[in-house]
């Protein structure tokens, strides 16, 4: 048949056409979301600042920007009704039309790189001199040395053809050790031969056994699956009918907690969080309370080691502060904090913090002793952890083991449909942390979720998503259409096509990043960026504004990010900048 006897053929690809589609089929899969949410996505309006850049930017075959497009759409909807909520209270809710809810397609786009576009002093994660400005807290040389970074990676092993990403995480000794090799090694400088020389040892083992030896060692690390071979797992088969996120009922004796503040334009101030999380997922679910009011204070420990820089993309609008909970006196200063939090969240691997003397019967104490309920969000890399005796879902094999975004995008079919994107016959971590950035987004979701069942039902909640949910989550979606990704392999750079499966994240990262400067610069416009001097890192710091907007209400933060451990630990005497409260 010619293409002129096909005249309804399809072939544009429309961003935010495709997201009011995502947004069905997300509320369509989460049945945890309040009705009076829900209500609002009629008045959901995705925006872009023309045809031209209604398109997709990434060099990725998945729907990344029509899946967060449509997280954050529910997220504004919550927002909304959790301020219906309060002005019903106050007997001012203005019936009618609904709130109108912009969420813009291009902010979007830069909070799924937000690490990649955050600069201190205009210097961002990759310039030479932006550790002058950053406190180390790379406490084991695990990002610092090239050699130790490299020991998370994806490499090939000894049957041609599968894939293993080992993951030295933040420590990087113990895997390297396992694989026979040294710790450090001076002599490795050079980025081909320190990947060549690690890979050489990955490949004296297979799969089967690498993963052995992970579980033994406790290490981060896993299979590179294809999303076909990934359902048929056990943990995959008990995953894939679960919605992207969980909220669940602790207790239900505490009375209901209203909203504070009537009369505030933010929808969440007065709320009080408590975020136990490093990296990016958890962190960005705390960031994205706090642009709604929340009070969030991250807590860490000195003796915990953390990539440096991230912290000055995911500390925006809170306050940190350094409690070592495994002290008599660092469990003192927290429980003292505790009397007071609405919000936990939690990013550690599953039962981490139960075993620190923070279990979940022992919150619910607390919870009934104050007739206050806690919301509780947990946020892992692979889902299936229930909280509750039984331990996880059924099936959910993989439920308890640690993990970060390499390892969900590797063992759910990501990074093998980005390598056959690429015209590969192997799997390849895409491009920036979007499903860091994803599941973050799902997080605050589904904290909103339970902080207004508290408001309406009283109790205690539980919630829960993790990486793996969100990776189902946009798998589900399909990939884009072939025209599109042919679009996509036409319009980007060369080089980005010359990666291979072991090439770092970083690099991968980088060469992204330089092909969408040309391809999409638009994205890089210093209209998308809010700015604001940072005490904490002695700079001005320049991050991406909130991608969305709500009738009525405000969503930005009041405070530029800070280091690690740079506050009390206290919830009094928060500060705010008061041209961040004028540009909201």
């Amino acid at each position: 048949m010619t293409p002129e006897a096909r005249p309804h053929e399809v072939t544009t690809h429309s961003v935010t056409e495709e997201a009011y589609q995502a947004l069905e089929q997300l509320v369509a899969f989460c049945s945890e979301l309040p009705d009076d949410f829900l209500v609002h996505r009629k008045n959901v309006v995705f925006s872009t600042k023309g045809l031209k850049t209604d398109t997709v930017h990434f060099p990725c075959p998945l729907r990344e920007q029509e899946a967060v497009l449509a997280i954050k759409a529910v997220e504004a909807c919550a927002a909304a009704a959790i301020a219906d909520l309060k002005a019903n209270r106050a007997g001012t809710r203005q019936h009618g039309h609904g709130r109108q809810i912009m969420v813009d397609a291009d902010k979007t786009s830069c909070f799924l790189m937000s690490a990649y576009l955050t600069t201190v002093d205009n210097m961002g994660k990759q310039h030479v001199d932006v550790m002058s400005k950053v406190p180390d807290s790379d406490i084991h040389q695990a990002q610092s040395i090239l050699y130790r970074r490299l020991s998370a990676n994806l490499y090939e092993t000894r049957n041609r053809g599968e894939f293993y990403h080992i993951h030295g995480s933040l420590e990087a000794t113990r895997t390297l050790e396992m694989l026979g090799l040294p710790p450090y090694d001076p002599q490795m400088t050079d980025y081909r031969k320190c990947i060549n020389t690690i890979e050489a040892a990955v490949k004296t083992h297979t799969i089967h056994e690498l993963d052995r030896m992970n579980v033994e060692n406790k290490q981060a690390g896993i299979f590179a699956l294809t999303w076909e071979q990934f359902q048929q797992t056990p943990h995959g088969n008990a995953l894939v009918n679960m919605p992207p996120f969980t909220v669940e009922p602790s207790e239900q004796w505490t009375s209901p907690v209203p909203f504070e503040g009537t009369d505030s334009q933010y929808a969440l101030r007065g709320v009080k969080v408590l975020e136990l999380c490093r990296i990016i997922a958890g962190p960005t679910i705390g960031r994205s309370l706090a642009a709604h009011g929340a009070t969030v204070l991250k807590v860490t420990s000195s003796s915990l080691p953390d990539v440096s820089f991230f912290q000055v993309d995911v500390n925006t609008g809170k306050h940190t502060t350094n409690i070592d909970l495994k002290t008599t006196s660092g469990r003192a200063i927290f429980d003292k904090l505790l009397l007071d939090a609405d919000v936990i969240i939690d990013g550690y691997r599953p039962g981490a913090l139960a075993r620190l003397g923070y279990s979940q019967k022992k919150l619910m104490h607390i919870a009934r002793r104050r007739n206050r309920g806690f919301v509780y969000v947990a946020e892992d890399c692979f889902g299936g952890s229930t909280g509750t005796k039984s331990g996880t879902v059924p099936g959910a094999e993989w439920a308890h083991r640690p993990g970060w975004q390499q390892i969900a995008d590797c063992v759910s079919g990501v990074a093998w449909a980005q390598g056959r994107f690429m015209g590969l016959n192997e799997p390849v971590v895409p491009p920036f942390p979007m499903s860091d950035y994803g599941t973050g987004a799902l997080g605050c979701v589904a904290a909103m979720t339970g902080l207004f069942n508290r408001a309406t039902l009283g109790g205690s909640w539980i919630c829960r998503t993790s990486l793996v949910q969100y990776d189902i989550f946009v798998q589900k979606l399909g990939l884009l259409p072939d025209f599109e990704q042919q679009r996509l392999r036409k319009l980007h750079d060369r080089s980005f096509f010359a990666l291979r499966h072991s090439d770092s994240v970083d690099e991968v990262g980088r060469r992204a990043l330089a092909s969408l400067r040309r391809v999409a610069g638009h994205l890089f416009d210093e209209d998308l960026m809010v700015s604001a001097h940072s005490v904490g890192f002695n700079g001005v710091v320049a991050w991406p504004k909130e991608a969305i907007r709500i009738e009525g209400l405000k969503v930005g933060h009041v405070r530029p990010p800070r280091p690690n451990g740079f506050d009390g630990a206290r919830w009094e005497e928060w500060e705010t900048d008061e041209k961040l409260v004028m540009a909201v």
